[in-house]
């Protein structure tokens, strides 16, 4: 890895990276400036925070699998029930999928990546909260960089504290190991903290967010407004079981977002101003991303080697629970053979392959990817409020989403567990691809469970994997163990 320390210095992911040589986002010119100049005034600030927005679809090590954010939204479904592998392909994602490369500490697409990854915007967070109350400029404009970079910072620590940590309990002292506590740029081995002090951090580094963003008017949805780190935080009080936390904060979140119509539903997901989406990246042209891409492995339509032979699919038993009426029924082809759905030349047609997502252009790999939408807010609102034994609120935040989906749709008359499943059965159709079973599944302490659906045992290899198994988390990458001479320790083997 050749790295050039633009600002950024090497410590970007804790100690593992003290000997590389370049930043991976490039928010300067080629030319050039120093750490210090480039936090001298707020022009020159806002480039940082633009790189950050980049670095979600920025490849790593030329890796094909590594592109950005969506590695790990992919990552994320492989090792869950609902999305099937229908062919090994090219062989990417299968390693993941049969639960066997998050579990070794050399393996450079799950462990290692993931762990690089979040603390590369960890590394940059920190630059920039150390720096900009010294730049010259608008107030406004140091606060909004700030709490982006704070926000940016609690959702790349909850991201990674979830793979790398044991799942949070709010029964428990959660006082196992965590991940190294980095909140300045400084550089040199740090011990891993507790999952309880990691999300100590990060609620601070979000409620701090939420303080500075409310007069913040962003340019495009790529930029975290108050919306978006209210829906962190939702997110985060979900994972903690705080149920009060998690319903208000998704109600606040989604204020302002209508939910899309069925004909932007069935129209590819590919368009960050769709109405529905609260945060996403936009992808130009010019800027495409070739295999790394998103669409180049989830997409229907897209003319790679991934899709061609392994388009992805959806669990029948899944399918079998979308109602008829239900716009989003007709995203998978249950037979396999139904010629309106579109494949890239010489592609296979599998049972209950999908057409969520689509490229705009055949051509290109690109798409807009939204990384939270409006219905993710209703559902977390639902299952809080119905975790929390407030059924009348839960029953009319899950129908509002329900029935924009499914205009037969009524008011549900379950309470209670079933009134919960049929809430994440809702989830799990309505964010199928979108990077979360993984993390539904560790939160919720669920076991995995891929028997009795479409899922092939030679590809899949592990059906089950019972809750609270030491495989729910991620092996700490051993050249992180390595450069720091043991300070940072390894979770259980």
């Amino acid at each position: 890895m050749r790295i050039n320390k633009r600002f950024i210095v090497a410590a970007l992911a804790v100690s593992m990276l003290g000997s590389c040589k370049k930043d991976f986002l490039e928010t300067v010119p080629t030319s050039s400036v120093s750490e210090a100049n480039v936090f001298t005034n707020t022009n020159d600030a806002w480039k940082v925070i633009n790189g950050m927005h980049r670095f979600l679809y920025r490849q790593m090590y030329s890796s094909q699998a590594l592109g950005g954010q969506s590695g790990n939204m992919i990552l994320m479904d492989a090792l869950g029930e609902d999305l099937v592998m229908t062919g090994e392909s090219n062989g990417w994602w299968i390693g993941e999928y049969k639960w066997n490369s998050h579990r070794l500490a050399t393996n450079t697409v799950a462990v290692y990546y993931n762990y690089l990854y979040y603390f590369s915007f960890i590394s940059n967070a920190n630059m920039v909260i150390a720096n900009i109350d010294n730049a010259a400029g608008p107030q406004a404009d140091k606060d909004a960089i700030k709490a982006q970079a704070l926000a940016y910072r609690g959702w790349a620590y909850f991201q990674a504290i979830q793979l790398y940590g044991e799942r949070f309990d709010k029964t428990k002292a959660n006082d196992g190991p965590g991940l190294p506590l980095k909140i300045t740029p400084s550089v040199g081995a740090t011990p891993r903290v507790s999952v309880k002090e990691i999300y100590d951090q990060i609620n601070k580094d979000l409620d701090q967010a939420i303080s500075l963003l409310g007069a913040f008017t962003r340019p495009n949805q790529s930029h975290i407004n108050i919306n978006v780190a209210r829906g962190f935080k939702a997110r985060v009080a979900l994972a903690q079981q705080d149920w009060a936390t998690a319903a208000q904060m998704a109600a606040l979140a989604r204020q302002g977002f209508a939910l899309m119509s069925n004909t932007d539903y069935v129209s590819g997901f590919n368009n960050y101003t769709n109405p529905e989406c609260m945060w996403g990246y936009k992808q130009q042209e010019d800027q495409t991303t070739f295999f790394f891409s998103f669409f180049a492995y989830l997409s229907g339509n897209y003319n790679s080697t991934n899709i061609r032979t392994n388009p992805k699919a959806i669990n029948s038993l899944l399918y079998a629970k979308i109602r008829t009426g239900d716009v989003r029924r007709g995203l998978w082809d249950p037979t396999g053979t139904n010629t309106a759905f579109p494949i890239p030349p010489s592609g296979s047609r599998r049972p209950y392959m999908n057409k969520k997502f689509l490229v705009p252009n055949t051509a290109l790999s690109i798409g807009d990817v939204m990384l939270m939408r409006t219905s993710e807010m209703y559902l977390i609102e639902a299952e809080a409020q119905a975790r929390a034994g407030q059924i009348t609120p839960a029953k009319q935040a899950l129908f509002t989403l329900a029935r924009q989906r499914d205009a037969s749709y009524t008011l549900s008359e379950n309470t209670g567990d079933a009134l919960i499943e049929e809430i994440m059965v809702q989830r799990r159709i309505e964010l199928w691809g979108e990077g979360f079973r993984f993390y539904d599944l560790k939160r919720l302490n669920l076991p995995l469970d891929r028997s009795g659906a479409n899922h092939n045992v030679t590809l899949a290899l592990v059906y089950n994997v019972p809750a609270g198994d030491k495989r729910w988390q991620f092996l700490i990458p051993q050249v992180e163990i390595n450069n720091t001479l043991g300070i940072v320790t390894q979770n259980p083997l």
